[in-house]
């Protein structure tokens, strides 16, 4: 893991879960508690059966954009190599989309929304 570049990723589902973290990175991950304002929550059901073995469900989180007047999801960034962003990249389902976004903290971070324009669960 040497010299890998450094990536800040906003969590607010399954790749919290300790159980996760230890099948797809092989560590615990340290984070920070932050929010993404702007969205809200929504879920959605998974049938792809290494996610589900992974988090224990098939029904995850997924974010929507909000039009609601100071609405924000609470979640935790987390740092993690190169190596690590591609691996969440093969956890996460078609349903989401790993997108640039700036937390309540005013941190760059990457996140997975929703994947289908307009999506509003």
């Amino acid at each position: 893991m040497g010299g890998s570049v450094r990536h800040q990723l906003f969590s607010y589902g399954t790749l919290q879960l300790r159980e996760v973290q230890l099948a797809r990175f092989g560590r615990l991950l340290e984070g920070a508690p932050d929010a993404l304002p702007g969205y809200r929550t929504t879920y959605i059901e998974i049938t792809d059966p290494e996610v589900i073995a992974a988090s224990g469900t098939d029904r995850h989180p997924l974010l929507v954009a909000s039009s609601g007047e100071g609405e924000a999801v609470e979640g935790t960034v987390f740092s993690i190599t190169d190596e690590e962003l591609a691996s969440a990249d093969g956890y996460e389902v078609d349903d989401y989309a790993r997108v640039r976004v700036v937390l309540r903290s005013g941190t760059k971070a990457w996140a997975y929304l929703g994947a289908r324009p307009g999506w509003t669960g």
